[in-house]
């Protein structure tokens, strides 16, 4: 027996209202149907960001940075050349984003060195507003040169030779004692033209330790496959 959901009158099942408070009738199982049909049958998705789209917004807020510092440094606060240091370091964000917003298929080894480029460009930017400019070609781009090329060696060591976590690792350890010993000879070479490691060599020294238990480890498969168990690598 079925009853009006508005008054509770008894209601005979043919009615499709209440006679009393006229309350539409509606079957249970009719209203399931309706509300499934309610429902869009296809999933809808959000409009994902293009990377283009961002890297022209990111392009654009760089590009309106530089021009407008550089007219405020023409016109207002023209005592000393700033705005070539905002220009140089908006040049760097920009080459350094460029490959991975706009250009994502960008081969390594050029996106190292257009990076490397770029912050050579914006040392000799913030050297405009030095009077010595023997620090920028003499320690600046040096020093850029020098993290440039261990890069592409790191790059190159990863992506040709035999790629595991231990061989990555000796890569690693392996880049960076030769950038430390690197960076101390031009730093020694710029202030006294001679060479004598401190920090540098005690940092080489303990990267050699660990790739010479790296090495070992990779050729002993032996120590190698309990090495792996145990760490669960």
């Amino acid at each position: 027996m079925s009853y009006c959901v508005n008054c509770g009158v008894e209601l005979d099942k043919n009615l499709k209202a209440c006679p009393l408070c006229q309350t539409r009738v509606v079957n249970p199982n009719e209203l399931i149907i309706h509300e499934n049909e309610a429902f869009p049958k296809s999933k809808g998705e959000v409009e994902k960001v293009k990377r283009r789209d961002v890297g022209v917004v990111v392009s654009i807020f760089l590009i309106a940075t530089a021009v407008t510092c550089g007219f405020l440094n023409l016109f207002v606060f023209d005592g000393v050349a700033w705005s070539s240091t905002v220009m140089g370091v908006c040049g760097f964000i920009w080459a350094t984003l460029f490959p991975i917003i706009l250009y994502g298929k960008l081969p390594v080894y050029l996106y190292i060195l257009f990076d490397g480029f770029m912050a050579g460009v914006s040392i000799l930017t913030i050297n405009i507003m030095t009077i010595n400019d023997t620090w920028a070609w003499g320690l600046g781009i040096p020093i850029v040169a020098l993290i440039t090329v261990v890069a592409e060696l790191l790059a190159f060591a990863i992506k040709v030779l035999p790629r595991s976590f231990l061989t990555i690792t000796l890569y690693i350890f392996t880049a960076i004692a030769v950038l430390c010993v690197g960076l101390e000879w031009e730093i020694d070479y710029f202030l006294t033209k001679t060479f004598r490691p401190s920090w540098s060599a005690v940092v080489a020294t303990v990267f050699i330790i660990f790739d010479a238990v790296i090495i070992t480890l990779l050729s002993s498969r032996r120590l190698l496959a309990e090495v792996r168990r145990r760490l669960h690598f």
